[in-house]
């Protein structure tokens, strides 16, 4: 059997996907890593790991794979092919053409959903898509992130009592890679 969750440390680890030095976040903070997860969900291997890992946490009661676009749209696509469970992609905000959706792919009312993401800090832009999916009648079951940056998104899905499943920290990366 496939250790899926060492193999996708191996992989970001030899893709320099996360990289240690000196940058500044989108958010104008200062970070001594930075962690290049568009880098990451374009290449074949990681996202096969990834999808197995996510796979094989879903249970019988989960009707859909959501993502928020742009980042998590591969990761839901993956996931969704490795399972058999169909996605939903969750635009930033509705289209101001055509049918005006917000979610691409059929959420229907009390759908069990499970949602996921390249990367968390807080969990504040994750928590906008999830916003949008019980807005439209589905139920959130559990967050997966490929990296959780451990800035308080732990905290965020606690308080919102969903459960939130990182494949791995940025704190068990560090040890990975100084092992």
């Amino acid at each position: 059997m496939v250790d899926y969750k060492s193999r996708l440390m191996e992989l970001l680890k030899n893709n320099d996907v996360i990289k240690f030095g000196k940058f500044t976040l989108s958010s104008g903070r200062e970070s001594d890593y930075y962690v290049d997860m568009k880098k990451a969900i374009t290449m074949p291997d990681i996202l096969e790991c990834v999808a197995h890992l996510i796979s094989d946490e879903i249970t019988d009661d989960i009707n859909k794979v959501a993502g928020p676009a742009l980042g998590a749209v591969p990761i839901a696509t993956a996931t969704s092919l490795i399972s058999g469970v169909p996605m939903l992609m969750i635009r930033k905000e509705k289209k101001s053409y055509g049918t005006s959706k917000q979610i691409e792919g059929e959420l229907l009312e009390d759908d069990n959903v499970i949602i996921v993401e390249d990367v968390t800090t807080t969990g504040g832009s994750l928590i906008k898509a999830i916003n949008v999916i019980e807005e439209n009648g589905g139920h959130i079951r559990e967050a997966f992130v490929i990296v959780d940056r451990e800035e308080g998104a732990a905290n965020t899905f606690n308080e919102r009592n969903i459960t939130f499943k990182p494949l791995l920290t940025i704190s068990e990366f560090k040890t990975y890679i100084n092992e």
